[in-house]
């Protein structure tokens, strides 16, 4: 049996210039994909930039124009809605849709940047070096329901969504300059989202993130200190073979809590074997994931008695776009909350915001025996 799942992909452009590609699992009838975007709209513009903190080596972006964007719009005026007829357009002129990905309209990272006289340090200093923050960022819209969540999609569209996610990683990491592409989605008010409907977002990064830098070199290190040997690997099997933070084992997967969480809700999904990103998963990997996925979110829901919606943060981890750093990371999802009990959040304060010391209130090991209890 074919694990294949079939995907219309159809692309078009914005008014700004801003590209929408639509990713249709259902059948649409002739007409009913609307490509032309009938507002009014000045061409796509930012000046984003980001500058070298000389004491740590990191990059901080910098995005003014995003203090603007829209936040918590009444229900008529939901820029993710589909365009109804008769009422106000939104960020996507089909009157019906499946899967939708477009460039965000108030990016952190762009490709519209005008870099003309552009200074490379600021105020003239070697040591403060700034760059365009040249990249692109997406939002990936889930479905055309507001009332959803990503745990309420059919199998089949978290499937789609999954299509979607290996579409744009390599669109994205063929852009000259992306080093790192990482989906996202951010969930409920208390994490800061700004929009209620369903979505999550991508970024591609003009370098690579901390996280993602800080896995690199401990895989490397681990590599020349055990030859022949993969430190994802062997993270892996030492988790299967301990077995207590194991949530759930499938055929090309395993979902555990990872044995040095710092979040109050922590849980890891990883594959068996090394795959860089989610544009090379097999069919059959992707046929294993979608089920596993929704199983996993609804378990998130369920964590805290008398919470219908648990706050959250999944990030899928994927290796660098660079050929020779690839082998250093693995694809991976980290979804984790700062809700420490029911409605009551962690905030990060001194040791963590100021050190990046983190202190859990609870243990791995019982946040795995919460997960277990709520796992169906």
């Amino acid at each position: 049996m074919s694990n294949s799942h079939h995907v219309e992909v159809t692309s078009s452009h914005l008014a700004d210039g801003r590209e929408i590609i639509y990713f249709d699992d259902t059948p649409k009838a002739e007409g009913e994909r609307v490509l032309t975007d009938s507002r009014d709209l000045p061409q796509a513009h930012t000046m984003s930039e980001m500058r070298r903190d000389p004491l740590t080596g990191h990059w901080v972006a910098y995005a003014a124009h995003r203090m603007n964007r829209t936040f918590m719009p009444p229900a008529n005026e939901n820029p993710l809605a589909p365009t109804k007829p008769g009422q106000l357009p939104t960020e996507i002129p089909s009157p019906t849709y499946d899967v939708v990905v477009f460039e965000n309209r108030f990016p952190s990272f762009s490709m519209n940047i005008d870099a003309t006289g552009w200074e490379d340090t600021v105020d003239g200093l070697d040591l403060y070096p700034r760059k365009p923050a040249r990249a692109r960022c997406e939002v990936v819209c889930f479905t055309e329901d507001v009332t959803k969540s990503f745990k309420d999609l059919p199998v089949s569209r978290i499937r789609t969504v999954i299509e979607a996610w290996a579409h744009r990683t390599a669109a994205l990491s063929a852009i000259e300059g992306v080093a790192q592409v990482f989906p996202f989605e951010n969930r409920g008010a208390e994490i800061g989202v700004t929009l209620q409907h369903p979505h999550g977002q991508i970024y591609s990064y003009p370098f690579l993130s901390p996280r993602l830098e800080s896995i690199v070199a401990s895989s490397q290190a681990f590599a020349a200190a055990n030859p022949g040997k993969e430190l994802f690997e062997q993270l892996l099997a030492d988790e299967r073979t301990a077995g207590t933070r194991i949530i759930e084992e499938t055929e090309h997967f395993t979902v555990f809590v990872p044995a040095a969480a710092k979040w109050p809700v922590e849980v890891m999904v990883w594959p068996h074997r090394h795959v860089a990103d989610f544009t090379e998963l097999t069919d059959d990997e992707r046929a294993d994931l979608a089920p596993l996925l929704k199983r996993l979110y609804t378990a998130v829901d369920r964590f805290f008695d008398g919470v219908e919606k648990t706050p959250y943060i999944a990030g899928w981890n994927q290796a660098p776009v660079d050929p020779a750093l690839r082998p250093y990371s693995r694809l991976h999802l980290q979804l984790f909350s700062l809700m420490r009990s029911p409605n009551r959040m962690k905030f990060l304060a001194g040791s963590e915001s100021s050190q990046a010391v983190w202190i859990n209130d609870t243990t791995p090991e019982r946040i795995a025996a919460r997960f277990k209890e709520v796992w169906h």
